[in-house]
């Protein structure tokens, strides 16, 4: 992907993209998502035992609810979606594991903003990363055919691993990854997760 498509990873330091989305507060829940939480560190001790649709189901579906980031009237998600398109003269299929965009209902409607790919802990088969990146290309190339050029914002999740990325055009930058099975940086990660809500209204939407 990287050769094909000549794309660059920052190695040197976090962009300032990155760095705005990292930079977060602890979250305040109510005290059903007090309890939600709660549920989740107790679960974590099992995440290394479970297969990808375990992982979905029983912990990233409460994360992402707990991070404000399952439907809402602004934007629409979906889980396993397929997207394609030709990039460069690659046509590129992927099955992205979650997905933000902007839509009505059950309809996605272009620009996207926001990709998942997840995996075992246990036993994981293919690249999420590389998956990640080819979901972040195909966007590109929907996004521009609305004139849309805007920063495109991922996780990778690999078990109890959740690695953040933000790409701006050929560029693509990866977080430090965050443990979910510890209870302050599964903070951390719900955290930037509402961050991510927050940029998405905020500025995303209005580009």
């Amino acid at each position: 992907m990287i050769l094909t498509f000549s794309l660059k990873k920052i190695n040197d330091s976090l962009t300032t993209t990155m760095q705005e989305w990292l930079t977060v507060d602890v979250p305040a829940f109510g005290a059903l998502e007090e309890e939600t939480f709660q549920k989740l560190v107790e679960k974590s001790v099992r995440i290394a035992n479970w297969s990808e649709e375990d992982l979905k189901m029983k912990f990233i579906s409460d994360v992402l609810d707990l991070g404000h980031l399952l439907e809402e009237d602004t934007f629409v998600s979906f889980f396993d979606k397929k997207f394609t398109a030709e990039v460069e003269g690659h046509h590129l299929f992927v099955k992205a594991d979650f997905v933000i965009g902007s839509g009505v209902l059950d309809y996605l409607i272009r620009p996207f903003f926001h990709f998942q790919e997840y995996k075992p802990q246990k036993n994981p088969t293919g690249d999420p990363m590389a998956q990640l990146l080819q979901a972040f290309l195909i966007a590109q190339t929907h996004n521009k055919k609305d004139n849309k050029n805007i920063p495109l914002y991922g996780c990778e999740i690999i078990g109890k691993q959740w690695t953040f990325i933000v790409m701006e055009e050929k560029n693509y930058c990866v977080s430090p990854s965050y443990d979910a099975t510890k209870r302050h940086e599964l903070y951390q990660i719900i955290a930037i997760l509402r961050k991510f809500r927050e940029i998405l209204e905020t500025r995303l939407m209005k580009m």
